[in-house]
């Protein structure tokens, strides 16, 4: 890891440039021609695209993943995804401990920034507990895929296959290497599959802080409370999400509606599981209802939870909202969530990312509407919040975009990865430790 101690970059603006330098060295290795089956180049934008796609880990194609690249342009895509799901810092670190390297100060504010930690103690630690945990996790979900693919697919292609959708899916990246934009749609009703990928989706995006507390401490009356925020949003999220799947598809013939009822029970769970961000899909998004499709848009726009490979506003941010208004309704002054109060300051922050990324959403909308007028609203909303909420989940319409409307999503992908207030705070010039020296007087205005 390059020593930054002496960059004059704060932990936020080193961290957007880090992405953003890991996302170019993608495009210019995957626009090269033995990166295509065809031996010829994709074009930069493409690549960027894709590039983007994978280390923001959304899994949102301008073409076919399993039949358009080389094997080394697919390893590239890996590599870009694990990048991207642990995060370039993490990755560092990983190269850093293995040449027996210090880590600085600077590069500890660093980690601490992309990994939403509250302290420095410990941080390379739990880094590293971060590091073998994911690879005994994308291992062990590697191996149950195994005895799926390798039947299948024979042994070389089965484990190669076993290890991609088992790093994609614990990274929450969505991309698939089935061939013919059908993602994991073949494995409909395969239980294998199903319990594997929801398993490994799930661990990925509920954050590492949260699994280790899970694995150390085990009962959930002594978790910390963001551990209890984060599994209680996730249980709601995924019950909600299930229930409304199952009785918005049931009859729908191009879901689940001529599955059986074990089938129906399959399909709806993932269905609600995907959006938290992940992209693979066991029926065509584009068949959904229009209600199912809007359902998807709001699951997608809170993602996962925070130091997780999830995108989206993320759980706990929705949670002090949801609670916040709730406790608004009582009466009561304070944000109370599971027996403690809230400072002010945690509020005021999850009141502005809900806000930003909704924000972006409208606007990312109303450009591709703009850009790519020849598609309906909903598939350009849908597309907006996806690659805000780094899904991937798309209605079709990725891969006819025009060159204006891919920057668009490009963009959106980034901001989503990375955050939309470690993209404020990393454009903001101004202090933001200062509270300011002048403090106007207070007057009430009329709301609601």
């Amino acid at each position: 890891m390059k020593n930054i101690d002496n960059i004059k970059l704060d932990p936020t603006q080193v961290l957007v440039l880090g992405f953003a330098a890991v996302i170019l060295v993608g495009a210019l290795l995957l626009n090269l021609p033995i990166a295509s089956i065809d031996g010829k180049s994709i074009g930069f934008l493409n690549a960027l695209f894709t590039s983007t796609s994978a280390v923001c880990v959304t899994g949102l194609v301008v073409v076919d993943t399993g039949t358009y690249w080389t094997a080394f342009g697919k390893t590239v895509i890996l590599i870009l995804i694990q990048v991207g799901g642990l995060g370039f810092m993490t990755m560092a670190t990983l190269f850093a401990i293995i040449l027996g390297r210090k880590i600085s100060l600077k590069e500890r504010l660093v980690i601490q920034q992309a990994l939403n930690q509250n302290s420095l103690s410990g941080l390379v630690r739990f880094t590293q507990y971060i590091l073998i945990g994911t690879f005994i996790i994308e291992g062990i979900g590697a191996l149950i895929l195994s005895f799926t693919f390798v039947p299948e697919l024979g042994w070389s292609k089965g484990i190669a296959y076993s290890i991609f959708h088992s790093i994609s899916a614990f990274c929450n990246a969505g991309f698939d290497i089935i061939g013919g934009g059908v993602s994991l749609m073949p494995y409909v009703t395969d239980p294998v599959v199903n319990f594997t990928v929801w398993a490994l989706i799930i661990l990925g995006g509920i954050g590492f802080s949260v699994i280790v507390e899970v694995a150390n401490l085990r009962k959930f009356k002594k978790l910390s409370l963001h551990s209890k925020i984060v599994i209680f949003m996730t249980c709601l999220l995924l019950g909600i999400g299930f229930v409304s799947y199952l009785l918005l598809e049931w009859n729908n013939p191009n879901t689940i509606g001529d599955l059986s009822f074990g089938g129906k029970l399959m399909a709806s769970t993932f269905q609600s599981i995907t959006p938290r961000t992940a992209g693979f899909n066991t029926v065509d998004t584009s068949q959904l209802t229009t209600a199912s499709k809007m359902l998807t848009i709001v699951l997608m726009y809170i993602g996962g939870s925070p130091a997780s490979t999830a995108g989206g506003i993320k759980t706990v941010t929705m949670g002090v909202i949801l609670f916040t208004v709730i406790t608004e309704i009582k009466g009561r002054e304070d944000t109370e969530i599971f027996g403690r109060r809230l400072t002010r300051n945690i509020v005021n922050r999850s009141l502005t990312i809900g806000v930003i990324g909704m924000a972006y959403i409208i606007i990312s909308t109303m450009l591709l509407t703009i850009t790519d007028s020849g598609f309906e609203f909903i598939e350009v909303f849908f597309e907006a919040a996806s690659a805000l909420g780094t899904v991937g989940l798309s209605l079709g319409i990725t891969s006819e975009l025009s060159a204006l409307g891919r920057i668009v999503i490009i963009f959106s992908m980034f901001l989503g990865r990375l955050g939309p207030l470690t993209i404020a705070f990393a454009l903001a010039r101004q202090n933001r430790n200062s509270k300011g020296a002048i403090r106007y007087p207070e007057e009430k205005i009329i709301v609601g």
